[in-house]
């Protein structure tokens, strides 16, 4: 039995709206991520401007201020990217997507994907991690190189983070590749949920196992696991797909699917509580992804992607009901 619903508010940040935006910031709005401040909801996001003569694109990290009294509101932006890329030869020379912050004290974190390209497949990512002292405005990575990379069983990508502190542990579901493979002859990465903790943010464990059984197949794709504890329990919600074919068929694409938990290490799958769908017509009615939930004043929201994974930019969704 369903006992809670999302009621969509709708496209709250509509990126074509947008007058004068910047070079850097000509489409997208991906991965939204929101930190609670003290009048204002600050969400980030990731987004691109024009491909390169070469057809090629970059993404960057960004924000949009929301009034905390009303989330339709907005109030203001990021002037510039909240982080640059990577130097030459570096993970994240090419892009910084996902991205996932986190306030500690006077201090916000950021984890994020660094994507380099490939030549036998289109791109690797890895994580990396870095920290504002002014409020989530501005980051300094904390070093060079990835906080979680490749490993003995997770050899290919390693991505889509959603960072969170339970007491003095810190967690983090990733996205961890299984295997490339050939369709059409396009590469394709198959994906799946994986989680890490830490004493500190930096030096993680990893559980070593998928966090959530195939629905669609042992190819399905599953990306961006995001928790939220309410009343006892640990509830995650998360996207999946098909592993072909999922660009241009909207029954193949992305849905938001939903996991309980009562210890962060075992997870039941049931997607028929997740709440949400795609509408019947208008920028979400092919595709619902890359969630995000958050508590704010009492009440429980959802940012959340529509069609062609944020193109539009990001909505919002209120939950009906109890997380239980």
């Amino acid at each position: 039995m369903v006992q809670w619903q999302w009621e969509k508010r709708g496209l709250v940040f509509d990126v074509q709206a947008l007058p004068n935006r910047p070079e850097w910031f000509d489409a997208f709005a991906q991965a939204p991520n929101a930190i609670v401040l003290n009048d204002r909801v600050r969400v980030y996001f990731c987004c691109r401007p024009k491909a390169d003569a070469h057809g090629m694109f970059v993404s960057y990290g960004a924000y949009v201020d929301f009034d905390r009294r009303d989330l339709t509101r907005i109030i203001g932006m990021a002037e510039q990217p909240i982080m640059p890329l990577g130097g030459l030869g570096m993970f994240d020379e090419f892009g910084t997507y996902p991205i996932s912050t986190i306030k500690d004290g006077d201090d916000v974190y950021a984890y994020f994907g660094g994507w380099t390209r490939g030549a036998s497949v289109p791109f690797n990512v890895s994580i990396g991690v870095a920290k504002s002292r002014d409020g989530g405005v501005q980051f300094e990575k904390l070093g060079p190189g990835p906080v979680l990379g490749h490993a003995l069983d997770e050899p290919f990508v390693v991505t889509s983070p959603k960072i969170r502190k339970y007491g003095d542990t810190w967690w983090l579901i990733y996205t961890a590749g299984t295997r490339w493979f050939m369709h059409e002859g396009r590469a394709e990465i198959v994906y799946k949920l994986r989680a890490a903790h830490s004493p500190d943010g930096l030096n993680w464990t990893r559980l070593g196992y998928n966090l959530l059984p195939d629905k669609l197949g042992p190819d399905e794709a599953q990306a961006c696991g995001d928790v939220l504890f309410h009343n006892g329990a640990y509830h995650m919600f998360y996207c999946y797909r098909e592993a072909t074919n999922f660009r241009h068929a909207k029954d193949r694409t992305y849905r938001i699917g939903y996991a309980r938990s009562t210890d962060m290490l075992h997870w039941e799958r049931d997607d028929s509580k997740a709440g949400i769908d795609i509408s019947p017509e208008g920028w979400d009615s092919d595709m619902v992804a890359y969630p995000h939930v958050f508590a704010l004043d009492g009440e429980i929201y959802m940012l959340y992607l529509g069609n062609e994974v944020g193109r539009a930019g990001f909505g919002l969704a209120q939950l009906k009901g109890s997380l239980a």
